[in-house]
């Protein structure tokens, strides 16, 4: 960790205002210094990638749990979080809840939950 005087010797050489106009171009392109995907595997899983703006991967892993079997049944259904819910009869509130881990649904629903996460067609029928 750099102490006071260090930190200023080095903010002294920058050119905050060059910096910022060079961030302000980069946001306008689109231009970001990392990415991160999402790819569905066949067990419901996710697989997340980062990539950083050169190419390089800076980590990959699998995300398992119902949370990421939620989203993997819903991206492969191509449903929005409303369509989603209305087919599995829940509340979008309690999908989001769902979705960011905050609340864990009954036994039933994850019954379901898991169905149609390996069988993501059947939600075209409950729709």
């Amino acid at each position: 960790m750099m102490n006071e005087a260090q930190l200023q010797a080095r903010d002294a050489k920058r050119d905050i205002g060059a910096e910022l106009i060079e961030a302000v171009k980069e946001l306008r392109t689109h231009k970001a210094a990392r990415t991160t995907t999402f790819e569905a595997l066949a067990d419901g899983s996710m697989r997340r990638t980062i990539t950083l703006a050169d190419g390089t991967v800076q980590s990959t892993g699998v995300l398992t749990g119902l949370q990421w079997q939620l989203l993997n049944a819903r991206s492969q259904a191509g449903l929005s979080q409303a369509e989603f819910a209305r087919a599995t009869g829940v509340s979008v509130r309690t999908l989001q809840e769902w979705e960011q881990g905050r609340k864990v649904p009954s036994g039933a629903a994850q019954s379901l939950l898991k169905l149609v996460s390996r069988h993501p067609e059947l939600l075209a029928e409950l729709v």
